[in-house]
C-alpha cells in the first residue's frame, strides 16, 4: 500500500489528462510526499488541494468506540462497511507513482513503483472534513487499498486501487457498488518496480 507518493510531472500535464480544465491550483515537482502533507486530488469539484490522512475525529468503529488512529490507507475490502468510513467522499489521487520497502528495521531497501509505460497513476480514496479547533475545516484523504497484484506481490501483501481513466467518473459518482467493482488489483504487468537509490527521504 503506498507508503509515500511522487509526482514530477508537471500539474497542467495531470490536468489534461483528466480533462480538468480552468485554474489549477499550482504543486511543484515532489519526489518524497508523506503522509499528513498537501495533494491536489480529483473530486467532482475539479482539482483541489487536501491533506493525505484523515484524522477521524467524531467516528467510531463496530464497538462503537471512536477511532483513534489517523488513517492513511483503508482496505477496499471493509471501506463501504465500517461505521468509522460512513458518510465519506469519493476522490482521485494523480500521482507518478509510489514507494514501498522491503527488508529488516535500519536495512530497509527502498522500491519505487511507477506505470510500465510511463503514464501517471490514478489512486482512489475516500475523503473526509476534519473540524479542527477553532472552526477550521481541513479537507482530507485516505487511499484505498486491495490485495497486490503479481507486480506487487513480492515487496508487499498490499497495493493502492488503481483506476483506468475510464473508470475515473464511476469512482466519483457512481453507486457504492459500481465503485466496489472497481476496487481490484491493477493487471500484472503495468508496473514498473527499481530500487529507489537516488531519494533525499529528507526532502520533499
Amino acid at each position: 500500500m503506498p507508503g509515500r507518493f511522487f509526482l514530477t510531472r508537471p500539474i497542467s500535464d495531470i490536468a489534461d489528462a483528466l480533462g480538468v480544465s480552468g485554474n489549477v491550483p499550482a504543486q511543484t515537482a515532489r519526489r518524497n510526499i508523506q503522509p499528513g502533507q498537501e495533494m491536489l486530488v480529483l473530486t467532482q469539484s475539479g482539482l483541489v488541494p487536501m491533506r493525505w490522512g484523515m484524522i477521524p475525529v467524531g467516528r467510531v468503529n463496530a464497538r462503537g468506540r471512536p477511532v483513534m488512529e489517523t488513517i492513511i490507507n483503508a482496505r477496499s475490502e471493509t471501506v463501504f462497511d465500517k461505521t468509522a468510513f460512513e458518510g465519506v467522499g469519493r476522490a482521485v489521487v494523480p500521482v507518478d507513482g509510489w514507494y514501498e520497502w522491503t527488508g529488516e528495521k535500519r536495512r530497509k531497501t527502498a522500491w519505487r513503483i511507477c506505470s510500465a509505460d510511463g503514464a501517471p497513476l490514478f489512486s482512489a480514496a475516500i475523503t473526509d472534513t476534519w473540524q479542527a479547533p477553532g472552526g477550521l475545516q481541513v479537507d482530507q484523504f485516505a487511499t484505498v487499498t486491495c490485495e497486490p497484484n503479481g507486480d506487487v506481490k513480492p515487496i508487499h501483501h498490499r497495493m493502492g486501487v488503481l483506476l483506468k481513466p475510464a473508470d475515473i467518473n464511476t469512482w466519483l459518482t457512481g453507486s457504492e457498488e459500481q465503485a466496489k467493482e472497481l476496487t481490484r488489483p491493477w493487471p500484472d504487468g503495468l508496473l514498473q518496480i527499481e530500487e529507489a537509490t537516488d531519494v533525499d527521504w529528507t526532502a520533499p
